[in-house]
């Protein structure tokens, strides 16, 4: 069963979020099962870091796209990797998204309706010559487009998209219909249509197949008024067509913390004076005060949807009991601000890193006693898996994937409103736990000993496009 998996991220290469992780890590689960090829645009960062690029078709202007190539590589452990190379909309400073202060690309929909449309002619078998698909796995809006290409075309490739956060939509005016090459009947309430705008995102759950999202609570979730973000109704018709399937997200394997690199001392469930030279190495990394207290963590992009306002609410309160914090992470310049303000006054007890590197992450989940994760929505979240791999309890909102993965007082704490108070209660409950060193140690070794391991996610996924490709490779 050939696969291609759809991407405009991954962290070999690329982050911004999860999905880069997924990107990385599902594929090679599944790799095991399936033949499964990764494609991405051309930005810089794969350019320079994919060696041995292969010509494999160039790619003609259509509509308002320009023309591209398509190039092939492989990893040093044997997964293929395509990539759009189009240096007019991938080769520019900035991130992969938007400019340097932060504001989206005016041409995303240029950028990723021909990234798109290349995926679904490689897919369509008319590009590489030794090389087409079954099935196409297209992950949120920026490869949303590729169900509807292969619809428009008439390609008879089955699809799946997976939903990694519905809030992302990807909007653009109805000029860009012309621009992406859609055609005018497209433009209507069972095609791309969205108040009055195109939706990327809306394309992908009108024309795939089949939909998954990255916890099965998060699936129920995305049907409802609140937290359908105004496509619920389209979601809940695919969720009583059974076209719509929850799979938690796993962690790699990297994540274990008595062979990590990046700790000052590798430990293993049990060897706390180690996780405790950790915390002291982290404080003075920070430039933290010697504490005796609880260190409380926060990995995270600094948006509303994080929950970082809930943060700064409680930072004076966690501080005043005898608590710190470390907060790593970039996103909204407003919450950058309020914890560099918050570390400005607090400098012994907070600390704020508007950055974000995986190493220094890996450090704080080492040496913090608990994890803040107060979201008010999370389609899955990986940090409490990572957080609790290393012995950091994650106090996390009951929702979506945080339900499922935390288990209440036994690896970590989970309150239920989106509020200072309910949030303050978890902190608390965190608190009590951390007077009681038999019961801490208790929950840490608990936590420590989860696996979130991608085989079982792979296994779901596998299972899926079996179910999805079985006509197509029976006829």
């Amino acid at each position: 069963m050939r696969v291609l998996f759809v991407t405009p991220e991954m962290s070999d290469f690329v982050q911004t979020g999860g999905l880069a992780a997924v990107s990385a890590a599902l594929p090679r689960a599944i790799s095991f099962l399936a033949d499964v090829r990764v494609i991405l645009p051309g930005y810089p960062e794969v350019m320079r870091r994919l060696v041995g690029l292969e010509h494999v078709a160039d790619c003609e202007a259509f509509a308002g796209l320009p023309a591209c190539r398509l190039v092939r590589s492989v990893t040093a452990d044997g997964l293929w990797v395509y990539v759009v190379q189009c240096a007019e909309l991938y080769e520019r400073p900035g991130g992969i998204y938007g400019n340097t202060h932060g504001r989206d690309w005016s041409d995303n929909d240029l950028r990723f309706a021909r990234f798109a449309s290349v995926a679904a002619a490689l897919a369509a078998g008319t590009l590489d010559p030794d090389w087409s698909a079954d099935l196409v796995h297209a992950n949120d809006w920026q490869s949303g487009l590729v169900p509807a290409y292969l619809e428009w075309k008439g390609w008879r490739i089955p699809s799946l998209l997976t939903i990694h956060n519905l809030a992302f939509q990807g909007l653009f005016p109805r000029e860009s219909l012309g621009r992406i090459g859609a055609p005018d009947r497209a433009f209507q309430m069972e095609g791309v249509e969205f108040y009055g705008k195109v939706s990327f995102l809306k394309a992908g759950l009108q024309y795939s197949s089949h939909l998954t999202t990255v916890s099965e609570t998060y699936a129920q979730e995305i049907t409802t008024t609140e937290h359908g973000c105004g496509l619920d109704g389209l979601l809940r018709r695919r969720s009583n067509d059974q076209q719509l399937t929850g799979i938690l997200n796993g962690i790699d394997e990297s994540w274990d913390p008595r062979i990590c690199p990046d700790l000052v001392r590798p430990f293993a469930s049990g060897s706390w004076e180690a996780k405790r030279v950790n915390a002291h190495h982290l404080r003075r990394e920070f430039g933290l005060a010697v504490g005796r207290g609880p260190l409380f963590g926060l990995v995270a992009r600094l948006v509303h949807q994080k929950g970082v306002d809930l943060v700064l609410s409680a930072a004076e309160a966690i501080v005043q009991a005898g608590g710190q914090i470390i907060v790593t992470g970039k996103g909204d310049p407003v919450f950058e601000q309020a914890l560099v303000e918050a570390q400005r006054r607090r400098p012994d007890a907070i600390a704020a890193a508007i950055r974000f590197d995986p190493s220094e992450a890996r450090r704080i989940f080492a040496g913090s006693d608990f994890t803040l994760m107060p979201s008010r929505f999370e389609p899955c979240g990986l940090s409490q898996m990572y957080a609790q791999r290393f012995g950091s309890l994650p106090i996390g909102r009951r929702t979506g994937g945080l339900a499922e993965t935390i288990a209440d007082g036994e690896t970590g704490f989970l309150f239920s409103d989106p509020s200072a108070e309910s949030f303050l209660g978890g902190v608390v409950r965190a608190f009590a736990a951390y007077g009681s060193k038999r019961h801490l140690n208790k929950m840490r070794r608990s936590a420590m000993s989860r696996t979130f391991s991608w085989n079982q996610s792979a296994t779901s996924y596998v299972s899926l496009y079996r179910g999805l490709t079985a006509p197509r490779i029976a006829a």
